[in-house]
């Protein structure tokens, strides 16, 4: 690695006036899981990083906020998010999501704003976080704003942030009796990186789909939710027929792309069979109900 400097601030405000929008070898770190390979493999050649550890603690925290929404700090780290009984039992679908992410070494140090910022596609919280409808607080020299997940991504390690701002705060709204799940498909190494990632969230009202939200990511350059499935769905009877019809619809409408995990046909497969699965995960996450 080459030598840099590093600047270790005691306030997000101190950490957001130390960037430099016009010099893109400054860069932050919070847990550094990614971008310490990034700089090991000669990816990234910083001039100096700023460290967030030291920042106030407040963003560290997890807590649920009077209106019923969840709010989780950007600092803190994937392992407390795992074991927090709180938040746990507000989305259960965040716990069952980490145990399948990485490894607990990794999960031990990266942050959630870190893993959020990173922007590879095949990442696995920015889905589930879509279909919470959850927002990020982004705070910069001009305030604070306020994005949904979903309009986060620009492309491939992209996100809509100004170089002078950073992730502060997650925001999950109340989630009001939903039904969740997500499901990757993989091949469970260690080092392997998903060829799909779907995430599905549902209201179910007289036994029927309400207001279903349902994600794709890994088989594009950003995470995307499925509009023409969840038209498909929304406000029909949970049978097994109307899953597969979404299914199909999601399947047949997203653009996929070839990689090293697979063709693009290959993945339209995988989406079309992985939807209606996790369609069907999140229904049976409700008492009683087995499709």
């Amino acid at each position: 690695m080459n030598g840099f400097e590093l600047e270790i601030p005691t306030s997000l405000r101190s950490a957001v006036d130390l960037l430099d929008p016009d010099d893109t070898s400054v860069r932050v770190i919070a847990g550094g899981t990614a971008l310490m390979l990034m700089m090991k493999a000669g990816v990234f050649r910083p001039s100096r990083l700023i460290s967030l550890r030291a920042i106030e603690k407040q963003f560290s925290t997890l807590s649920a906020m009077p209106d019923g929404s969840f709010r989780i700090g950007a600092m803190a780290t994937l392992s407390q998010i795992e074991h927090a009984p709180e938040l746990s039992k507000f989305a259960p679908v965040l716990r069952q999501t980490l145990h399948i992410l990485s490894n607990v070494r990794v999960r031990n140090v990266a942050t959630i704003g870190g893993h959020l910022a990173h922007a590879d596609p095949h990442m696995d919280l920015p889905p589930v976080l879509i279909a919470l409808g959850a927002d990020v607080v982004v705070t910069g020299r001009k305030g604070e704003r306020r994005i949904p997940v979903q309009d986060l991504y620009a492309g491939y390690f992209e996100t809509v942030l100004a170089r002078d701002e950073l992730i502060s705060e997650i925001i999950i709204p109340p989630q009001q009796q939903r039904r969740a799940t997500y499901l990757k498909c993989s091949t469970r190494a260690a080092h392997d990186w998903p060829a799909l990632g779907v995430a599905v969230s549902l209201g179910v009202a007289d036994k029927a789909a309400h207001e279903p939200r349902i994600v794709i990511s890994a088989v594009s350059e950003r995470p995307i939710r499925v509009d023409a499935a969840e038209t498909v769905l929304n406000g029909q009877q949970l049978e097994p027929t109307n899953l597969r019809s979404a299914a199909d619809a999601a399947a047949d409408t997203i653009e996929t792309m070839s990689d090293a995990r697979g063709s693009a046909a290959y993945k339209k497969q995988l989406v079309r069979v992985y939807v209606e699965r996790a369609l069907r995960a999140a229904i049976n996450a409700g008492a009683g109900t087995r499709l």
